[in-house]
């Protein structure tokens, strides 16, 4: 009696994604009813080569978001929140964060770690200033083997407006304040010399503006610009509008935020966070980007708003 020979052990394969099983599920189901007649009956299946086999969907490129970085170390966590409610309504799809300063993990680390991929870099900036112009393509130029793309930043947007407008109600505004001729907001922005932010920023003001049933909106600043915000509150009230609330208009908590508020002679909204507007806004930025098919490297451009953006 011979002895059978020993049984090699199966080697472990790597499991499908989510998404690549889906993927395949669906094109084999296809393949299948394409095979069935109106009538029930079973087509004749002509065999090709390889016809057993399902292309993979490729993998998307990963979700750079890129924030700024802050010392409060609310920002932080606030930012992790954010990219959470992001994962949530786009699952599979490899969502990372690179900072510009203060924080962890740096955008270089963060683009260094993803060696030769694809990712598409989302700013959680408001406005084309200083850093979508300067620092974001100098992180990249130094990611010489990544393909990036570079979306526009946040504002402006309509997804930003309905992020303020909550803020707002859950600060206290209420709907009797619509349009109110002794209410107002102060859209609270950290400020930039760049014409092209400053100019993004009183678009957001005019948007929030007509949300708010034509009650006036100033846009003030923590630095680099005029008016400031105790000054654009004190114009308000001299033209007797006693109910002046501050919208900040911060990705997340920080200095300049802080400050902002403490200066409210009314109620002070919560910086724009983890609000689900915003996530939708992230993926929105994200799919326009790939859309535009822009070559490596290009950051895009924001310099004309449509409501439709």
């Amino acid at each position: 009696m011979t002895e059978s020979a020993p049984e090699r052990p199966q080697e472990s394969l790597p499991l499908d994604s989510t998404a690549q099983l889906l993927a395949r599920i669906t094109a084999q189901l296809g393949t299948q009813l394409s095979l069935v007649s109106l009538n029930g009956t079973r087509r004749p299946m002509h065999r090709t080569p390889h016809s057993n086999v399902t292309p993979l969907t490729p993998a998307a490129p990963a979700l750079v978001a890129v924030a700024h970085g802050s010392r409060d170390p609310r920002a932080l966590h606030t930012v992790t929140e954010l990219l959470d409610r992001v994962r949530e309504l786009r699952p599979g799809l490899d969502v990372r964060l690179g900072h510009i300063e203060l924080n962890e993990p740096l955008l270089p680390q963060t683009l260094g770690a993803l060696g030769s991929g694809e990712a598409v870099l989302v700013p959680l900036l408001l406005g084309r200033g200083y850093h979508v112009k300067q620092d974001i393509p100098q992180a990249v130029a130094g990611a010489a083997a990544l393909r990036t793309r570079t979306a526009a930043p946040l504002g402006p947007h309509p997804l930003l407006v309905e992020a303020l407008h909550g803020r707002l109600t859950e600060a206290g505004w209420r709907t009797e304040d619509d349009g109110n001729r002794s209410s107002a907001v102060v859209l609270a922005a950290a400020g930039s010399r760049d014409p092209e932010s400053a100019a993004g920023t009183r678009r957001t003001a005019q948007l929030l503006s007509e949300r708010l049933g034509g009650v006036p909106v100033v846009p003030a600043y923590a630095s680099a610009a005029m008016p400031t915000v105790p000054a654009a509150l004190r114009a308000l009230a001299a033209r007797g509008r006693r109910r002046v609330a501050v919208a900040s208009y911060f990705t997340a908590p920080g200095r300049f935020a802080s400050a902002a508020a403490a200066e409210a002679t009314w109620i002070a909204a919560d910086p724009l966070g983890a609000h689900p507007a915003m996530a939708r806004l992230l993926l929105h930025r994200y799919d326009r980007a790939r859309a535009t098919g822009a070559p490596a490297h290009e950051t895009l451009m924001n310099t004309r708003f449509l409501a439709s953006a």
